[in-house]
């Protein structure tokens, strides 16, 4: 590890231009490149205490052994300069994107005498007419057999191409009308580019001009009366129609952009490209990077727009480029992509409408492809049985962990306050294993006393079962409500006090078996998980030290920075960013915070919906809205008698009397009034229920 005052420049040898500049490590690689308007500010903040940088900064500025920098004239050139560096050196500390697969492109070789339109994957090749990508090569031939029959472009290759010119006889699809046969012949070369310069116009989302076309010759034709001509039109138009219904519109204008989406986390981040041309959705594309420099979500659009544009010119580069977050010199940026482009280019962020709306779709697409990313390793065994095998080594366990729990906890600034417990065995998910549950030990907010609360109780349900089962003879003396004397550190505030008693197990959404018991907690776990730090671990061990459980080992995941926390540690253990057991670590603890989160957004949602008739014994949602429905509100059920409530089909006496009971136990102590005005607020809560 290299001391960065070992090989910082001297003061003022820095220029303050625009400029590149270049870290080498001591075996002269380049490990990271960046530009800078002024030089001499940025690379001297890479010298400051290193205590103040960035732990992927610190790092880098560990393992470099030198700097060096070159001037330009603008900010424009440092950024041209930057791409050509980065695609040369591939520096290990630049973010760099990467396909997550390989997608087809269609192709129009607009460079060979008698082109040729072909599914292609791969590098661009110079001459070569683009259209894409598409998801799946299949999709690029449906339209390509559509257009064929207006565009008879040829598709075959070289070999069949010169085979048929020997023979004199062309292939299948000059017999049935889908090629123009230019090996035989049949149209010369300048018809047959004419021909391919007209498919690609067509695909560059020049639609309509086409159309119209074939339309006006079908009624001339019908007119004079050829109607086999006609109807060969027809069909003609109704092909070039449903080939664009392939991708339908998506921004009424015809617009022509590309729009950006990142999904990111504390490591790594997906993003997705929707290619908009004439309005539809030309194609699409996603990459994925590993965050190994401090880089925020402008920093990651920058390098993006560098890579996706970086080889461009021309019309592949649009008019418009939307993006979440603009870079930080959005004005050298874009200058950069007008030059590439030879004319002025957009970059923006949507504000509002369709640009807006689709803008959210290219975000749901990115969050998906990082959790895609993500959970990909998970399908292989072999990398899920390393990833228990890193897991066990890095916290010192004898066995592999085959079967893990995590805890998270979830409120709304101390309000619905629950907990998720969700199970991975074998490092897969056992979603039937989940659980849930509701604070009851206290009001109010608390996250190391409420994780104490939960680890208490699952575990003491299942030292009960065990109990029940026969496996454990003996129940130990240290399981009391109050337990030992804590051991380890003390959690931050309130003592968490005795392990309350077990809720009833419907109020913990725990599911039941078909008798209408709920499931038992009768396995334990190798390995307990906890979302959060030092707090939240020495909580998870005191409550298994009060049941005397000392089998189960515990670590926290910290979301900060990915460190995992030991019970009675002072530092965190930090698995390599690329290890399989931090990725399997950070799978079990972004599940179980998921499902807290939707646990807790559930009962707040039916909290909101709750009635004054939710309490009444035995009245379902049926009569509850019959109810509503015969007297208009709730307000004016609370003011009908017993007699008037048993009029509503389906409503027995005892069941009227039960309501007009609970009713009468919520009416409102006193009218509101509107203070500003002095008048009295008439309730109508007919919609409550």
């Amino acid at each position: 590890m290299a001391d960065p005052s070992s090989y910082r420049p001297k003061p003022g040898q820095i220029p303050d231009s625009p400029g590149v500049y270049k870290f080498r490590d001591e075996h002269r690689r380049v490990i990271y490149v960046g530009k800078a308007k002024n030089l001499r500010q940025r690379v001297a903040n890479y010298f400051q205490d290193l205590a103040n940088l960035h732990p992927r900064t610190r790092t880098m500025v560990t393992t470099a052994a030198s700097v060096e920098w070159t001037v330009v004239s603008t900010e424009v050139e440092a950024l041209q300069l930057e791409y050509s560096w980065i695609k040369e050196f591939d520096p290990r500390f630049n973010v760099k994107y990467r396909d997550d697969k390989s997608y087809p492109y269609l192709a129009v070789t607009l460079n060979e005498d008698f082109p040729r339109v072909q599914v292609m994957r791969g590098a661009k090749k110079k001459g070569v007419r683009y259209f894409g990508p598409y998801g799946h090569a299949w999709a690029i031939r449906e339209t390509v057999d559509l257009m064929l029959r207006v565009f008879p472009v040829r598709t075959c290759s070289a070999g069949v191409f010169k085979n048929a010119a020997r023979t004199g006889r062309p292939c299948l699809l000059g017999y049935i009308g889908k090629c123009s046969a230019p090996c035989v012949g049949r149209v010369t070369p300048e018809e047959h580019r004419e021909l391919a310069e007209d498919f690609c116009d067509f695909m560059a989302g020049r639609t309509g001009t086409y159309i119209r076309r074939l339309e006006k010759d079908m009624m001339q034709a019908a007119e004079e009366m050829e109607y086999e001509r006609a109807a060969r039109l027809r069909d003609d138009a109704e092909a070039l129609k449903r080939a664009m219904e392939k991708s339908a519109v998506v921004l009424a204008d015809a617009t022509d952009a590309d729009l950006i989406a990142v999904a990111e986390d504390e490591l790594e981040a997906a993003l997705q490209i929707f290619h908009v041309r004439g309005g539809r959705v030309r194609g699409q594309r996603g990459w994925v990077t590993d965050k190994v420099e401090a880089v925020d979500t402008s920093g990651l659009v920058e390098h993006a727009l560098q890579q996706l544009y970086g080889e461009e010119r021309g019309d592949a580069v649009p008019k418009e480029v939307l993006v979440p977050a603009l870079p930080e010199d959005t004005e050298a940026v874009s200058q950069w992509l007008a030059e590439r482009r030879g004319s002025q280019v957009s970059l923006r962020i949507p504000q509002r409408g369709d640009k807006k709306d689709l803008m959210v779709t290219v975000q749901r697409n990115a969050q998906q492809a990082l959790g895609l990313h993500k959970t990909k390793r998970a399908s292989d065994l072999t990398t899920r049985s390393r990833a228990l095998e890193e897991i066990a080594e890095a916290l010192g366990l004898d066995t592999a962990p085959l079967r893990i729990e995590c805890y998270d906890i979830s409120h709304l600034q101390g309000d619905d306050v629950v907990a998720s417990m969700v199970v991975f065995e074998d490092g897969l998910a056992r979603k039937s294993e989940y659980r849930r549950f509701q604070i009851k030990g206290f009001e109010g907010q608390d996250d190391v006393r409420s994780m104490h609360e939960v680890i208490g109780r699952r575990f003491k349900r299942y030292l009960q079962e065990k109990e029940r089962t026969g496996e454990w003879e003996e129940q130990p003396t240290d399981t009391t409500a109050d337990g030992p004397a804590p051991t380890g550190p003390a959690p931050t505030g309130p003592a968490p006090g005795p392990v309350p008693a077990l809720a009833p197990a419907a109020e913990d959404g725990e599911p039941r078996e078909d008798d209408g018991r709920p499931k038992r907690f009768a396995y334990p776990p190798q390995l307990v998980v906890v979302d959060g730090g030092q707090p939240q671990v020495a909580a998870a061990q005191r409550a298994l030290d009060e049941l005397g459980i000392d089998d189960i080992a515990v670590c926290g995941l910290a979301k900060r920075l990915e460190e995992v926390w030991l019970p009675g540690d002072d530092d965190p253990v930090v698995l390599p960013r690329s290890s399989e057991g931090l990725y399997l670590l950070q799978r079990v603890r972004d599940e179980a915070h998921r499902f807290a989160i939707t646990y807790q957004r559930a009962k707040r949602a039916k909290r909101i919906r709750s009635s004054p008739l939710d309490d009444v014994s035995g009245l379902g949602e049926t009569r509850k809205q019959a109810l509503i429905k015969h007297f208009g509100s709730v307000k004016k059920l609370r003011q009908a008698t017993i007699d008037e409530i048993c009029e509503v089909p389906g409503i027995g006496r005892r069941t009227a009397e039960s309501v007009a009971a609970a009713l009468a136990s919520t009416a409102p102590a006193a009218p509101a009034v509107n203070t500003a005005t002095g008048e009295i607020i008439e309730e109508d809560d007919g919609g409550s229920s």
